[in-house]
């Protein structure tokens, strides 16, 4: 069952909820100044004449940072005694903390040297956010929603992520090393990092698991989540498609920025449950849209080259036929892609609701014709066993009132 969480309930730590709220928000401010000072940086170096540095890519980037801190906020705020939150609060504070690092080490670059101090110390300890915020990514997956384990099964899993992640803080501390001990932590390292990924991935499952075992608002809480997951997949596959070769890193940094803030979103609606149960629109329209963007964008592109290899084979020349035949196609093709990718969703993911709205316009059209009562008595309840499936039907027929003025049989 869900974690039923009230404002009032006693804080992490057994803080009280105005405590916890305070420090929630200082720790969302702090990470937001820290956040502040890499825009400062970013924006100061963007005016140097050298531009090896990409400047407006790393300040698109802080965007997509921004929601973490203010994402914890609001969950630990909220819900004090929902670990959640403060781990929001821990994986936004090192993800700024890295980005800080980059942009203190890239503006110490770029400008006169001696203009910041101690710039390599500085950036390496800065950049222990990295390896602090990659320690905190298997429990958002693993704790979510609830903040608690699915079940003491998944105690071992939570270790072995724990004190992967200490080591590899510990690993990433700044000090000189010989160049044997030098290799030899470099080679730990990877096998930790490797380490904590698996982690991620069996905490992902966890969520599966999660959600076949849960029922009413923690399976809503999970959709919400299923639907930030399926985003994220489709960018990655995007990322490795030949979408890569066409758009400008600018756009993807664009697109990576929207797809993080739908994550954050995503997962403030299914912690604070606001709207919870529209979920199941949300995912429709959105599988039926993301379908038929890729789709129409697929003919789109596949209709150009077909036109202008076919002009190019016969004319010798290519032409802006192509693009014109396309558009055309695209815009002739939509509503009737539309509805069969709709219909295709519907019976694939919404079996149920897909047989029950079949059934009620089979209903709706026998209603228009059946004239016998006693039939359509047994059809009506036929269909609502069948759409709502009740564990008992039944159906009284008021009698008919007695007209005014007129005298009782």
């Amino acid at each position: 069952m869900t974690e039923e969480t009230t404002e009032h309930g006693p804080g992490i730590g057994g803080l009280s909820p105005r405590v916890a709220a305070w420090l929630a928000w200082s720790l969302c401010a702090a990470t937001l100044v820290v956040l502040t000072i890499s825009l400062v940086l970013i924006l100061l170096g963007s005016s140097t004449p050298r531009g090896e540095i990409p400047w407006r890519n790393q300040a698109i980037s802080l965007v997509g940072l921004i929601g973490a801190p203010i994402l914890g906020g609001l969950i630990a705020s909220r819900r004090p005694h929902n670990r959640y939150g403060w781990l929001w609060l821990g994986f936004g504070l090192g993800l700024t903390l890295q980005q800080l690092a980059a942009s203190y080490a890239a503006y110490a670059r770029v400008m006169e040297p001696g203009s910041l101090v101690a710039p390599r110390t500085i950036s390496h300890v800065l950049a222990l956010g990295g390896p602090l915020a990659l320690s905190f990514a298997p429990f958002l997956l693993l704790l979510f929603p609830t903040g608690r384990l699915p079940s003491r099964r998944w105690r071992p899993l939570a270790w072995i992520a724990s004190m992967s992640g200490a080591t590899l803080l510990l690993l990433n501390l700044p000090y000189d090393r010989p160049d044997t001990v030098g290799g030899a932590v470099t080679t730990l390292t990877i096998v930790v990092v490797s380490l904590i990924f698996v982690t991620i991935f069996l905490s992902a499952l966890s969520l599966v698991v999660r959600y076949h075992r849960a029922s009413g608002v923690e399976r809503q809480q999970l959709k919400w989540v299923a639907l930030a997951a399926v985003l994220t997949i489709m960018f990655t596959i995007a990322q490795l498609s030949w979408l890569d070769q066409v758009l400008s890193d600018v756009v993807w940094n664009l697109l990576e920025t929207a797809q993080q803030i739908v994550l954050y979103v995503a997962v403030g609606v299914a912690i604070l449950r606001y709207r919870l149960y529209d979920i199941d629109v949300v995912i429709n329209r959105t599988l039926v849209y993301l379908s038929l963007t890729a789709a129409l964008v697929a003919l789109y592109f596949g209709g150009i080259v077909l036109v202008q290899t076919t002009l190019r084979t016969l004319t010798g020349q290519e032409s802006s036929l192509a693009v014109v035949a396309s558009t055309l196609v695209i815009a002739a093709l939509f509503n009737p892609l539309r509805r069969r990718i709709q219909s295709f969703i519907d019976r694939r993911f919404y079996r149920r609701k897909y047989d029950a709205r079949k059934t009620l316009e089979t209903f709706s059209a026998t209603l228009r014709d059946e004239t016998d009562l006693r039939a359509l008595k047994g059809e009506l309840t036929r269909v609502v066993g069948e759409t709502m499936q009740p564990a008992h039907v039944s159906l009284w027929l008021r009698p008919d009132a007695t007209r005014k003025g007129e005298q009782a049989d």
